[in-house]
């Protein structure tokens, strides 16, 4: 059968467009940042505030958002590639690397040792972390907290067998602490602030001192690699909700308390206890990391040494 040139031609296109059709899909479909916030922060602001999303329609990127309770359940969806970048604490980053996840770190905020703290009920008998001897406490494992709690008791003179160690998220572990199953809790904020506001919780030892109590900007590798402008957009923006948020406490709290169910009075407390300023890693910062990363591995918390510098990211933040 004879084909016709405008025929053999129209075969053609097709065939090339049809390639091309699923590259342009392919792209459109890497041009999304899952971003992993937990109910309280500043990513959660930023969601709040609707103005990622605007910048990354510029440049023709989308972001899809998902809440996690926490650090450790955050980076656990990171490792199974269900989000692209997150923020947590100071532990989380450790474990998730001895777990092989391909996460890097991308920057930073100050420190903030007054936002997490070791709570006892009111009217407890223990009046000070060594009295922690032989006692049940709540922490959410893999948490900053958890950190907090080791460096503690080691001031106190105490070890981390010393305790009872109860495994709770956030929200199990203030039912616990209420119903007075353990002695003590171990939280960062704003939990921690609505348990010294509603249930008059007496804090038994912060950060201050023993514990810096970072908060970590982490993406996947693959992020990183091919993604590095929507990587400075979204660090842009976080610097825009810091500034926002330290500028004007009241505001970021009324918005923040539909979200977190938590009263606006209690936020601004909590608000003012957090840290602002988002920067890249710097020599110290890998350097407090890896001495948590040592002690972990030292008291088998993690299966293999870690080296941080290994996973921090060395462009622009």
């Amino acid at each position: 059968m004879k084909i016709t040139r405008r025929a053999f031609t129209a075969v053609v296109a097709g065939a090339i467009a049809a390639p091309l059709a699923d590259i342009r899909i392919a792209r459109a479909a890497d041009k999304v940042v899952r971003i992993g916030y937990q109910k309280y922060g500043t990513l959660v602001l930023l969601k709040g505030k609707g103005t990622l999303e605007k910048k990354l329609e510029a440049i023709n990127y989308k972001v899809e958002w998902a809440e996690f309770p926490g650090g450790p359940q955050l980076l656990e969806a990171l490792n199974a590639g269900a989000v692209d970048f997150g923020s947590t604490g100071e532990t989380p980053p450790i474990f998730a690397q001895a777990a092989n996840a391909p996460l890097i770190y991308i920057a930073h905020e100050p420190p903030a040792p007054r936002g997490e703290a070791i709570l006892v009920p009111k009217d407890s008998p223990i009046k000070s972390v060594a009295d922690l001897k032989g006692k049940k406490v709540a922490f959410n494992k893999g948490s900053n907290v958890h950190y907090l709690l080791v460096k503690a008791l080691e001031e106190a003179g105490l070890t981390y067998e010393d305790v009872e160690p109860s495994f709770l998220a956030p929200a199990d572990g203030r039912a616990a602490f209420e119903r007075g199953a353990v002695d003590a809790w171990v939280i960062w904020d704003p939990f921690q602030a609505a348990a010294e506001v509603a249930l008059d919780a007496r804090e038994l030892r912060n950060g201050e001192g023993i514990v810096p109590n970072h908060q970590f900007y982490l993406g996947t590798s693959a992020l990183v690699d091919t993604h590095s402008v929507a990587i400075d957009v979204l660090i842009d923006a976080i610097s825009e909700i810091d500034e926002w948020t330290k500028s004007d406490t009241a505001a970021a709290a009324a918005q923040l308390s539909p979200s977190v169910g938590i009263p606006e009075p209690i936020l601004v407390r909590a608000l003012e206890r957090q840290s602002y300023g988002i920067k890249p890693l710097d020599d110290s910062v890998v350097a407090q990391q890896q001495a948590i990363a040592d002690a972990f591995f030292e008291l088998k918390l993690i299966p293999k040494k870690v080296t941080v510098a290994d996973v921090v990211h060395k462009g622009k933040a």
